[in-house]
């Protein structure tokens, strides 16, 4: 029995790490916010940052969650989504990457990450990555056993200035090695009026690709990395016509391609 947009929300459920918006969303889309939450939990302190550094872009993706959680409505689409700032583990890099725990993020240094051994990278490898992506491996599992079409989609923002340098893309369409996706979304890109552009301001060459290679290129499923210039996100309104443009946008791509029910080194 179909649900009501109400009591579809009352299902979502959280855990320290993570949190899954809608859980029972009936739409192939997955959608992945990796860098949703600037929060730290209380025994990491501050990191030794001042305010102004926790609530600026290196700690979180501002907008990032907002717009997802309304792109989820409008798709009726599954969200997961990070609880824990990255800069106490970035959800998108693996274990082994300097940047899962940086110790300087643009012109900021981390104090609190800076002198970190073994034993405390292991800890923070099983408070917040394992967590978040045990979720989304258990999401995509349970769509397969039900042989439901998946389309990973992950939704980040960034600054519109960066180490001085002003960035003049709006909208960035990442992929890695599978560009299907990507290319159909392109291909709407002009409709809106945005700049929109093809692996900008990132690339994979940048290590942005962790979260598409692991569960969607691994899997053979349609992917994307969604960029949003977060000047664009700054208000409900700024957000809401952002979402619906990319609504439009991924149907259409959608409409190019054929979602797999299931594929790649999991099939």
């Amino acid at each position: 029995m179909a649900l009501v947009a109400g009591q579809r929300m009352e299902r979502d459920r959280t855990s320290g790490a993570v949190e899954i918006v809608n859980p029972l969303g009936r739409s192939p889309i997955l959608l992945v916010c990796e860098h949703a939450s600037n929060h730290i939990p209380p025994e990491f302190g501050s990191l030794g940052l001042a305010d102004d550094a926790l609530t600026s872009h290196i700690a979180w993706d501002p907008g990032a969650r907002d717009l997802a959680v309304t792109l989820s409505e409008i798709l009726d689409a599954t969200l997961v989504a990070a609880r824990v700032s990255r800069l106490v583990y970035d959800v998108n890099r693996p274990p082994e990457s300097d940047s899962a725990m940086p110790a300087v993020s643009e012109a900021w240094h981390i104090p609190g990450n800076a002198t970190l051994g073994p034993t405390e990278r292991a800890e923070r490898v099983e408070r917040v990555y394992r967590p978040f992506q045990t979720c989304l491996q258990e999401t995509l599992d349970h769509r397969a056993r039900d042989g439901r079409p998946v389309v990973l989609v992950t939704i980040h923002s960034f600054t519109p200035v960066y180490n001085g340098v002003p960035r003049q893309v709006q909208v960035g369409v990442l992929h890695d090695s599978d560009t299907r996706l990507a290319d159909g979304f392109l291909a709407h890109g002009e409709t809106g009026g945005f700049d929109v552009r093809r692996n900008e301001p990132y690339a994979p060459v940048d290590g942005v690709t962790h979260t598409l290679r692991e569960h969607g290129i691994s899997r053979g499923l349609l992917n994307m990395m969604i960029e949003i210039r977060n000047d664009l996100l700054t208000t409900p309104g700024d957000r809401s016509t952002m979402a619906a443009w990319l609504a439009e946008g991924l149907r259409s791509a959608l409409s190019t391609v054929t979602p797999e029910p299931w594929g790649g080194a999991h099939a």
